[in-house]
């Protein structure tokens, strides 16, 4: 325990705020930063990386919030393996962690961030060596160096965002690149050729779904307009419905102990842990895709993870987790039964897993019962009914906690993988990320604004 202190000391962190709420404009400022930094290292790109087929990385980069060929190629692929990692082992007790204590909490912190200097080289050096980011002859080395050192300023861009800014920075970045790519499927007007479409529109296709839309009437081409149409509805169908699932929630009521008649409602989202089950299943089945392309190219055949075509995989098990975009196959007629099952088995995946993480992120993040219930008897509440009593509280939490974290969780793994079958005009996992993201976004930075405005609100809502 000494020895991990010692080597914890070393790594280099941002520095918390002293003051314990930030004011809007300072967390504002910094997410800007972080946002604008982001931008700026994602159109960097490698020196000395060869010509390559990154067009394959598409899918992945959404997923990994990155640019596959700029310095961010690693993106927030080695922060969300490291907390996959790490949680599954406390999840399974290989490593016993106490999570609850100020030492457990940087102990778990401590060891996550290892982990993430860990995968960035281990990350860095599988891309470039397994010709995934295949770099000019006797420019590997100086490659892999600047993927190191593009994963560290995510790390702690990350860090920033989530001391200084609105909450978490591989949220952020997922949502940035998901928000740029969701927007140039939809209004892109150089095609796949480098010719703008906007120039001669009867004669070059476009590649923007607004666009084809448009293009197929003037043209009267029933298949692509059937096509881009359904493109279009699927992704206004998932944005309403994740808007409507986001205002899901039990409300439990609450009241001042020592002021009679005043009481507030403490709120349990559907999602209660948030988009993060599906963020770390999503990376892993980026992940395995991604590893399942570079074997194939490294050892010249398939693997057991699966045969790729143009970074996708056709078979094996990486095929199975995968999916393909079934509405698309059926207005074209392509649907084959193998589609089917692949669709079914990518749903139990997405499913299972992000129950699996919901728990385990519930468990390790203080969003359990006994955190709760901590918080609200420090701010002076108690359940209305219910004498003022922590046990209490837990007790009358737990009924609802835990449900919500299994069903959340599923269901949240439902609807993206549901989301991804349909091929709205960006994968369906970053649509839903996207939305999510952006939706909790807008109420935290309402709920700062609250508190800025309100003194008494912000005395009560510091101690949560």
């Amino acid at each position: 325990m000494a020895d991990f202190t010692k080597i914890f000391a070393l790594i280099p962190e941002v520095k918390k705020p002293d003051e314990k709420k930030l004011a809007f404009n300072v967390k504002l400022k910094w997410t800007l930063i972080v946002l604008i930094s982001f931008f700026i290292l994602a159109n960097i790109s490698l020196f000395g990386l060869s010509n390559n087929a990154l067009e394959r990385f598409q899918y992945l980069a959404i997923i990994l919030g990155t640019d596959f060929g700029s310095i961010i190629s690693l993106g927030i692929g080695p922060i969300v393996m490291a907390s996959i990692i790490l949680q599954l082992l406390t999840g399974a007790g290989i490593i016993n962690i106490n999570t609850n204590t100020v030492e457990g909490k940087k102990l778990f912190q401590g060891i996550q961030k290892l982990l993430v200097f860990f995968f960035i080289i281990f990350e860095a050096c599988v891309y470039v060596l397994m010709k995934g980011l295949e770099a000019m002859p006797g420019y590997s080395w100086l490659v892999i160096l600047q993927l190191i050192l593009g994963g560290i300023a995510i790390y702690y861009m990350n860090e920033l965002c989530e001391k200084w800014g609105f909450g978490s920075g591989v949220s952020i970045f997922i949502a940035a690149g998901a928000s740029w790519h969701l927007f140039t499927q939809a209004f892109q007007f150089v095609n796949t050729q480098g010719r703008n479409c906007l120039l001669d529109f009867s004669g070059t296709a476009c590649s923007g779904k607004v666009l084809v839309l448009i293009q197929s009437i003037i043209n009267k081409y029933p298949v692509e307009f059937a096509s881009a149409l359904g493109a279009l509805l699927s992704t206004v169908v998932i944005f309403l419905l994740v808007v409507w699932a986001q205002s899901l929630k039990v409300e439990i009521p609450l009241s001042f102990g020592r002021i009679r008649g005043y009481g507030i409602k403490w709120p349990l989202n559907f999602f209660y842990a948030s988009v993060i089950p599906v963020i770390l299943t999503a990376a892993l089945v980026a992940n395995i895709q991604l590893f399942g392309g570079l074997l194939e190219n490294w050892v010249g055949h398939p693997t057991f993870l699966g045969h790729f075509s143009n970074g996708q995989a056709v078979s094996g098990f990486a095929f199975w987790l995968g999916h393909t975009n079934l509405l698309e196959l059926i207005i074209r007629g392509g649907f084959l039964p193998r589609y089917l099952i692949q669709g079914i088995t990518h749903i139990i995946f997405y499913v299972g897993l992000a129950t699996l993480f919901s728990v385990f992120w519930v468990k390790t993040s203080g969003m359990g019962a006994k955190e709760q219930a901590q918080k609200i008897s420090a701010s002076g509440l108690q359940i209305s009914g219910f004498r003022q009593d922590v046990r209490v509280l837990e007790s009358v939490l737990d009924r609802y906690i835990m449900p919500l974290t299994v069903m959340g969780g599923a269901a949240i793994g439902l609807l993206a993988a549901t989301t991804d079958l349909l091929g709205a005009l960006s994968s369906g996992t970053a649509i839903l990320l996207v939305i999510m993201i952006m939706y909790q976004l807008y109420q935290k930075i309402a709920e700062q604004h609250m508190t800025d405005m309100n003194p008494a609100m912000r005395k009560f809502i510091s101690n949560n």
